[in-house]
């Protein structure tokens, strides 16, 4: 086993020996259309039976996307916004959801969002929302449960508010850098960092985000040689945002 691993393996040993089951979640933003990269996505979750829940973004997708996703039973489809477009000024943070706009009309937006998707993939849409750029304005999150949605995902830890959270927590781009995979090693003791958090009680599993029409190779083999190790390790269980949902009432936030 390579040292780069070495972190999370410990800490899956140690779960195991504790006869306790560490939780993961993937989350996978901007699918719209099937495309190469998204077939070697499904590929892979569907040979290591991972579950992915792809965040769609609603104004651009349609029926091919449909189409594919009927041969992915593991795959399901949470709300990515609406358009995916800023509304920001050029001085701040990019958003689609903030305060630029009033919350009736983003409300408006995801409405119709959540509507589009459920026609679009049935059964197969959770009640989620990801706010592109995983901001949202908190005048927004509160109301979100007006537009349909249970439940809201973005970056970083859950903290208490008034909405069930579903985050992710391991980023695998580095985006502020050379815009590829993360150091595998970081990626693996951050994951390891997390499930760490859940054993201790502090948190309830590791949420991985991936970007799969912005991967390069060294982000594939991380993903595959991650979902080789945990898949068969009796320690640790993927899940479907559906098997999540239920608990996400544990740990809430309203992201200002």
């Amino acid at each position: 086993m390579s040292d780069d691993w070495e972190p999370l393996v410990k800490e899956l040993a140690r779960w195991e020996e504790a006869g306790r089951v560490a939780e993961f979640w993937l989350r996978d933003d901007d699918a719209v259309e099937p495309t190469p990269a998204l077939d070697r996505l499904l590929d892979l979750t569907g040979r290591f039976a991972v579950p992915v829940c792809l965040a769609v973004i609603p104004a651009y997708t349609g029926g091919p996307l449909a189409e594919r996703l009927a041969q992915a039973p593991q795959a399901s489809v949470a709300v990515h916004g609406w358009s995916h477009a800023n509304h920001a000024s050029p001085a701040e943070k990019k958003q689609e959801l903030g305060p630029h706009r009033p919350p009736e009309a983003v409300l408006s937006e995801l409405s119709l969002g959540l509507e589009r998707l459920t026609r679009l993939y049935g059964g197969r849409v959770d009640p989620v929302l990801v706010p592109p750029w995983n901001r949202i304005h908190r005048s927004v999150a509160g109301r979100l449960p007006e537009a349909g949605f249970a439940a809201l995902s973005v970056f970083g830890p859950e903290r208490p508010g008034p909405l069930p959270m579903l985050n992710t927590h391991v980023d695998l781009i580095d985006w502020h850098g050379t815009r590829g995979c993360r150091d595998h090693s970081v990626l693996a003791a951050e994951l390891a960092a997390q499930i760490g958090r859940a054993f201790a009680g502090r948190a309830r599993f590791a949420g991985l985000l991936t970007h799969h029409l912005v991967h390069d190779t060294s982000a594939w083999e991380f993903l595959e040689r991650l979902a080789a190790i945990t898949s068969a390790h009796p320690a640790c269980v993927w899940l479907h945002t559906h098997e999540l949902l239920p608990r996400s009432a544990l740990f809430t936030d309203a992201p200002s």
